[in-house]
C-alpha cells in the first residue's frame, strides 16, 4: 500500500485525516467585535495574535478566529461540539454574568480553554497573565520619585481584571509614600483613544487649580487621547504635568513628547496561552504571570 502511494505520488488529506480522527486541528481565538474599531490595528490584540500564532503554526494547527459581539449570547462551547475547535483561548473576556456562564460550561464539559489578561481567580481558570499590579505600582513609584504628589488616576472598566490590578498599585504606591489617595483623583475610561480625549475636559480642571500634577493612564491609547484633548486646553505633558501610559505600544515611542509607559509582553503572553493548550507537556502547569517593565521617557 505505502509503495503503490508512493508510486501514484498520493499526497494524505489533511481535512480527511482530521475528519477520521474527530479533531477540527484549529485552536479558536475568541476576540471582541468592536464597532468602527480597526482591531487588528490595535497593538494589544496584534501582539497577542501574533504570539497564539507562531505556536498553533509550530504545533501543527490553524487558527480560527471567532468575533464576539457586544450582544450576541456567549456560546463557547459550541463551537467543540461543532468540532470548529480543539482548543480555544478567549481574548477580552469580562467579569460579567454572561462570560461567567459561558466559561463555566466550558470548565464543566472539560473542554480545554486559556484565558489571556483576565482572571477569574475563584474559579481556577488557566490562565496567562502579566503582573499589572507591580507595573501600576512602579509608574506611580516613579512618578512620585519625579516629585509629583498630586497623581490622578484614569483607569479602564472595572469588568477587567487588569482594571483592578492597576488600581491596586496606583493605591499601593501612593500609601507607602504617605499620599492618601483621592477618589477625585480617580477617573474611568473604556481604553479608547476618544475616551482618553473626552477625559481631558475633566481632568484640565484639577490641572489648572493645582490639584493635579501628574496622570498615570492604564493604557497608552487612553493616554495620547488624553494628551491631545489636553493640549487644547495649552497643557503639554511632559511640561506642564507628568504622564505614563501603559502598554508600551508602538504610539508610544513615536508620539510627540514619546510617552514614557509601562512595557506588557503581550506577543509573550500569546504564545504561552497557546503552548498551554497544545504542547502542555512542555509548559509549566498551572496559570502564568509575566513581568513587567517601567520604560521612562520624555512625559516624565
Amino acid at each position: 500500500m505505502l509503495e503503490a502511494a508512493k508510486e501514484l505520488g498520493y499526497v494524505p488529506n489533511a481535512l480527511a485525516q482530521r475528519f477520521a480522527r474527530r479533531k477540527s486541528g484549529n485552536v479558536g481565538v475568541i476576540l471582541p467585535f468592536v464597532p468602527k474599531v480597526h482591531l487588528f490595528s490595535t497593538y494589544y490584540f496584534a501582539e497577542i495574535l501574533s504570539g497564539i500564532g507562531e505556536a498553533a503554526k509550530a504545533c501543527n494547527y490553524d487558527l480560527l478566529l471567532i468575533f464576539r459581539e457586544p450582544d450576541s449570547p456567549r456560546d463557547y462551547a459550541k463551537l467543540f461540539r461543532t468540532q470548529k475547535v480543539d482548543a480555544c483561548i478567549v481574548l477580552g473576556a469580562q467579569n460579567v454574568v454572561e462570560e461567567r456562564a459561558a466559561l463555566a460550561e466550558l470548565q464543566e464539559e472539560g473542554y480545554p480553554f486559556c484565558l489571556v489578561n483576565q482572571r477569574f481567580d475563584e474559579e481556577g481558570y488557566l490562565t496567562v497573565d502579566a503582573d499589572h499590579e507591580s507595573g501600576s505600582y512602579e509608574a506611580v513609584q516613579h512618578l512620585i520619585a519625579k516629585g509629583f504628589k498630586q497623581i490622578a488616576f484614569l483607569n479602564g472598566p472595572d469588568a477587567f481584571s487588569s482594571s483592578g490590578d492597576r488600581l491596586a498599585g496606583y493605591k499601593r504606591a501612593l500609601e507607602e509614600s504617605g499620599i492618601r489617595h483621592e477618589d477625585e483623583r480617580i477617573f474611568t475610561g473604556n481604553y479608547s483613544r476618544k475616551s482618553g480625549y473626552e477625559a481631558a475636559s475633566r481632568l484640565s480642571e484639577g490641572i489648572r487649580s493645582k490639584r493635579i500634577d501628574a496622570v498615570f493612564v492604564a493604557n497608552d491609547r487612553m493616554a495620547i487621547g488624553l494628551m491631545d484633548g489636553l493640549r487644547e486646553y495649552g497643557i503639554e505633558a511632559g511640561k506642564d504635568i507628568g504622564l505614563i501610559g501603559y502598554d508600551d505600544s508602538d504610539s508610544s515611542r513615536i508620539v510627540t513628547p514619546k510617552l514614557s509607559t509601562v512595557s506588557v509582553p503581550f506577543y509573550e503572553m500569546g504564545r504561552r496561552a497557546a503552548l498551554k493548550l497544545l504542547a502542555a507537556e512542555t509548559e509549566e502547569p498551572g496559570n502564568t504571570i509575566l513581568p513587567v517593565q517601567l520604560i521612562k521617557r520624555e512625559t516624565t
